[in-house]
């Protein structure tokens, strides 16, 4: 089994920029914190390593995102589970993998959402999730300009693979985000 501790290390090698390990690390609490409250708890690991890993090659590859890193991982014997989930939530951007478990749906959807959420709790007074609301943020999701690198379609798409209203998630993706020590 692929461990966190392997995971955090393959990321690191990839990955120097503050940006890109904490939005690594945030995806990897929030996935973690979803495998908990959808009954995947047993496979709460996996779900943070796939979280962890999702965007390994951006950094570095930004033109062959989801194209380098099955490779990159494959290179390293990382479970092909793992790969297939990081790389579907390039569905229709880079990639033709579709999401189909759960949990890559969850990617899918919260990949973007999570960006978007932390740039609605900076506008805060607190500049914080804590006390960030679901209407705060579709406010702004309605607001195409603001956080313009979030695709609203990516979320929404995401949405409707899981079959649950935007408003659900939103809510969720915060709570999520307030447990993740990457968030301020």
């Amino acid at each position: 089994m692929y461990t966190m501790e392997q995971a955090t290390a393959l990321l690191e090698e990839f990955n120097q920029g503050e940006f890109h390990l904490r939005h690594a690390h945030i995806v990897s609490d929030v996935m973690g914190w979803f495998a908990r409250q959808l009954g995947w708890g047993e496979q709460e690991e996996f779900w943070r390593i796939v979280g962890l890993l999702h965007d390994l090659d951006f950094e570095q590859f930004p033109d062959q995102h989801c194209l380098k890193e099955q490779e990159i991982m494959a290179q390293r014997g990382v479970d092909p589970a793992i790969i297939r989930a990081a790389v579907s939530h390039g569905y229709l951007l880079t990639v033709d993998v579709k999401p189909e478990h759960q949990m890559e749906k969850v990617l899918y959807a919260v990949d973007e959402l999570t960006g978007l959420i932390g740039a609605a709790a900076l506008m805060r007074p607190s500049k914080s999730v804590a006390d960030l609301e679901v209407k705060s943020v579709k406010k702004k999701y309605k607001d195409k300009k603001f956080a313009a690198g979030c695709s609203r379609e990516v979320i929404q798409r995401g949405t409707d693979m899981l079959g649950w209203p935007l408003e659900q998630l939103i809510e969720q993706t915060i709570l999520a985000m307030r447990e993740s020590a990457y968030v301020d």
